[in-house]
This record gives C-alpha cells, sequence and structure tokens, in this order.
C-alpha cells in the first residue's frame, strides 16, 4: 500500500510538471485555438453570371460566388475573394498563400494542366459569336468572321483571346482590357463580333437586348469549366467530393437558374423601361 502511494505521488508530481511547462511554452488546447483561416477565392469578377465584382461596392456576386460560399461554409471557412485577372491568374495561383482555389467560369486546358489542379467539371461549354440581333444570319461562320472589314472585340488573356488568335487572324482585332463593358462596344456599333463562351453569350444578351448568341446550341468548340487549385493542393480532394455533392443535389442549378433567370428579368425590365421613354415621347 506505501509502494502504490508512493508511485501516485511521483505521477501526481509528473503531471504538474508536465503542466509548468506546457503553459511555459505557450502551448494551448485546441478550445482555445483562433477562427480557421479564410478559404482565399481568386476570381476576375468581369464574367457574368460567373464572377462579377460591383466597382462601387467591391462586392462579389454570381454563379461561382455562391458556390465558392457554399465550398467554405462546407470546410466550416469564410470565403475571402483575392482580385485577378485572366492574364495574370496563373501567375496568382503560383504564389505560395494567395489563393487557395480559382473560381469564375476557368476553362480546362492542357496549359493550365501542367501548371495547377482541377476539379471535375461543372459545366460543358463552347465558344460562340456574340453580335448585334440583326447581324446573326451575317456572322454564322469562322469564313464569314475572318475577314478585315469585320471588327472583332476581345478580352485580354484568356481563352476568348487565344480562340481568336488562332482562328481568325484576317479579322481587324480590338483587345478590349474591360470585359464588364466590352458588351457595349458591340451595342453602339464600334465592333461587330465578340467571341465567347455560349453561357457569357446567353446571359449578356439578357442584359443587352440589342445583342444576340448566334447558334449558342451548337459552338465552336467544346469547353469544360471547372475549379482550379495550385499544383497538388492537399484540398483539391476536399473541392472534388463537395462538387460531386453539389452538382447532384441541385445547389449548382439552382445558383445557375437563379443566375439565367435573372437575366431574363432584366433584358424584360429595360425593354419595358425602354418603351415607356418612347410613349413619353410622343
Amino acid at each position: 500500500m506505501l509502494a502504490f502511494r508512493g508511485f501516485r505521488r511521483i505521477v501526481s508530481t509528473a503531471l504538474a510538471c508536465s503542466a509548468v511547462l506546457l503553459a511555459a511554452s505557450g502551448a494551448t488546447t485546441p478550445a482555445h485555438a483562433g477562427p480557421p483561416a479564410a478559404l482565399k477565392v481568386c476570381t476576375t469578377g468581369d464574367y457574368k453570371p460567373l464572377t462579377f465584382r460591383d466597382a462601387a461596392t467591391g462586392e462579389y456576386s454570381g454563379i461561382d460566388i455562391d458556390m465558392a460560399r457554399d465550398l467554405a461554409a462546407h470546410l466550416g471557412r469564410r470565403a475571402q475573394f483575392v482580385p485577378t485577372t485572366w492574364p495574370t491568374l496563373m501567375n496568382d495561383l503560383a504564389v505560395q498563400g494567395k489563393c487557395d482555389i480559382a473560381m469564375g467560369g476557368v476553362s480546362i486546358t492542357a496549359e493550365r494542366r501542367e501548371q495547377a489542379d482541377f476539379t471535375d467539371p461543372y459545366l460543358t461549354d463552347g465558344k460562340v459569336p456574340l453580335v448585334r440581333s440583326e447581324d446573326v444570319d451575317r456572322y454564322r461562320t469562322l469564313d464569314q468572321i475572318n475577314r478585315k472589314d469585320v471588327r472583332v472585340i476581345v478580352n485580354p488573356g484568356g481563352t476568348n483571346e487565344k480562340f481568336v488568335r488562332e482562328h481568325l487572324p484576317d479579322a481587324t482585332v480590338t483587345v478590349w482590357k474591360d470585359n464588364a463593358t466590352v458588351f457595349d462596344e458591340i451595342a453602339a456599333g464600334r465592333a461587330d463580333v465578340m467571341i465567347t463562351d455560349a453561357l457569357e453569350a446567353r446571359y449578356q444578351s439578357g442584359q443587352h437586348p440589342g445583342l444576340a448568341p448566334v447558334h449558342p446550341d451548337r459552338p465552336f468548340t467544346v469547353v469544360e469549366k471547372a475549379y482550379m487549385l495550385p499544383k497538388n493542393s492537399p484540398l483539391t480532394e476536399q473541392a472534388d467530393d463537395w462538387l460531386a455533392t453539389a452538382v447532384s443535389d441541385g445547389t449548382f442549378q439552382a445558383y445557375y437558374d437563379r443566375w439565367m433567370a435573372s437575366s431574363r428579368t432584366e433584358r424584360t425590365a429595360v425593354a419595358a423601361e425602354s418603351s415607356a421613354v418612347v410613349s413619353a415621347k410622343r
């Protein structure tokens, strides 16, 4: 019995010493740990309906912005949106700690696959012309567009410009840096054609009643959209698992339907406002 009591005293003393050492070292238990790190989402903010940054408020919105917040909630984290551009996207992704993931209409390409990880695709799309409504029959084929007298406008650094450089060498090409206002150039008659993804062409034709996508169901190419992560990211598998669930349970479709419906609603509102203006002038 005495031996047991002595042993118990030794154990108690050792535990007390351990506690003192832990306190001195500044070690903490998980209960005292800080909040989880924010999920850093790099996004261009210039590609409605997938990603858009309001210049006045700095707020982001869009299908992939909603999806980013859903992913962050799934991971128990908060989404922090990090601005990037199409020309600088790959460099930004390679900077350690800058981007956990890139979201916002990113196309899978062989060149990007060499430098980054991708989730499974969540959307299949393709390149189509976006033109003034009265010019739909005029610009149906690449041969009709690839002419010196056709003014093609394109945003820089992404797959749109790559397509134009490869397939429209004879067209008169203008690189327009602001992808949020490039559509106004076509509507105003200062450009004739923009080559972009069918999704964006459909959405922007809703925003701009004078524009129309050309054969959006039969694009020139097939493009897969996915979420892009730094090469060998520990987050890739988790993002893939989350995405599979978000697609199968209707989460992605609900965001998609809501944003595409909002474009049609805005187009109706613009048309009604224009009619009211015309009536008031009579």
